[in-house]
């Protein structure tokens, strides 16, 4: 074993992606001092996205004081890449963490500061931009967005409408030439892994608007809001698709980055290894090590283990995967291309202490090391 890649996703509540490869690295070494371990910072295009690209490119961080969901100033940050590729995630201005419980409210919740986040971005020179639009407060169908960005969005008075989605109660007219003339030479990806489509029963008030505080008389109002929007937006930008899969991603935003932006919408995991040149990596491999800190059914579904051995496959090279704790669905994975997955935790014991990450660390460490052992034994001969 001369090179070996650790991208693991992080172990939530443990371990950063970063540490949790790091940990890996160390038991690895344990067994073949002289390898090259190379850590791949992991994401699937939520939270810690950011922090995976600015670590694994080479990037840096920038910061801009924008709207919260409700309107109030945050400091949010974002990275740039080299090439000056912009990474934004969307929960860093407008994300349901950034509200209390009783201040949750999809009504009143706007993705502006998203949009100032990319106007800031803008004027510091970006023109490729990744979205992560996972863990939104906002189903204003991405208006707050657009409007940060120049376009119009006017009632019947010619004046801006209100933000938040029962703004759009007033909307009349969509104007889109006081667009920023920089986005006309931006590309967008966005990182999505639903495909609801904006309205409907499988659309994002339906589906995801209660997560954010709405009742059902909510959903049946932002619905029937939203419908009218796409229609308006239909009429200025025909190709504009709200049956589209995605298109209600966060609360409209899928629809939105598409119809206006001109955005792609990728697999998060997919979209971050392809920012990270992961393929090249892989095939120069000898052994590949994900992870995340639950292996279930859901992974097999195109979580970022699996989505680490989708691509590693691609050059026949071997995955394997490490995980805190494992269910009995997670042999799913086998037909997805993890060849063996191992559990870390060497014996009964509280949670609590399973999950510092001090335990975690060792017993990554631990089992990377004997999984090394074991290929050590049968392999190098």
């Amino acid at each position: 074993m001369k090179k070996i890649v650790a991208a693991l996703d992080s172990f939530k509540g443990s371990l950063s992606s970063l540490e949790a490869g790091e940990a890996v690295a160390k038991g690895v070494r344990r067994v073949y001092p002289d390898a090259e371990v190379h850590v791949l910072p992991l994401a699937d295009g939520g939270e810690g996205t950011v922090d995976a690209l600015v670590c694994g490119c080479g990037g840096v961080y920038a910061s801009a004081r924008v709207c919260d969901p409700l309107g109030r100033p945050v400091d949010a940050r974002y990275g740039i890449l080299p090439g000056n590729i912009a990474v934004i995630e969307m929960a860093a201005a407008a994300g349901l963490t950034l509200l209390s419980e009783s201040e949750r409210d999809p009504k009143k919740t706007t993705t502006y500061g998203v949009g100032e986040l990319i106007r800031d971005a803008l004027m510091r020179g970006c023109r490729q931009f990744i979205l992560g639009i996972g863990g939104s407060a906002t189903n204003d169908g991405g208006v707050g967005m657009l409007q940060a960005l120049g376009l119009a969005f006017l009632d019947d008075e010619g004046r801006q409408i209100p933000r938040g989605a029962e703004g759009l109660n007033g909307l009349y007219e969509i104007r889109l030439d006081g667009a920023l003339p920089e986005l006309a030479s931006c590309s967008f990806s966005v990182a999505c892994d639903v495909t609801n489509p904006l309205c409907g029963e499988n659309g994002c008030s339906a589906v995801y608007a209660p997560q954010k505080g709405a009742t059902p008389e909510d959903v049946k109002y932002m619905d029937v809001l939203l419908a009218d929007y796409a229609k308006l937006t239909q009429q200025v930008l025909p190709n504009a698709d709200p049956e589209y899969a995605g298109a209600g991603a966060a609360g409209g935003m899928g629809f939105a980055c598409m119809s206006y932006l001109g955005a792609k919408l990728k697999s998060g995991i997919t979209l971050v290894l392809d920012a990270l040149h992961a393929k090249e990596l892989f095939a120069d491999a000898d052994l590949v090590i994900t992870g995340e800190g639950r292996l279930d059914g859901q992974t097999a579904m195109g979580k970022a283990p699996v989505g680490v051995a989708r691509l590693a496959k691609q050059s026949g090279k071997p995955v394997v995967a490490l995980a805190g704790c494992v269910t009995d669905a997670a042999r799913a994975v086998n037909a997805e291309g993890i060849d063996a997955f191992f559990p870390i935790v060497p014996a009964a014991m509280p949670l609590e202490r399973a999950m510092k990450p001090s335990v975690a660390t060792q017993n990554l460490a631990n089992t990377a090391e004997q999984v090394l052992l074991l290929i050590k034994t049968f392999c190098d001969k």
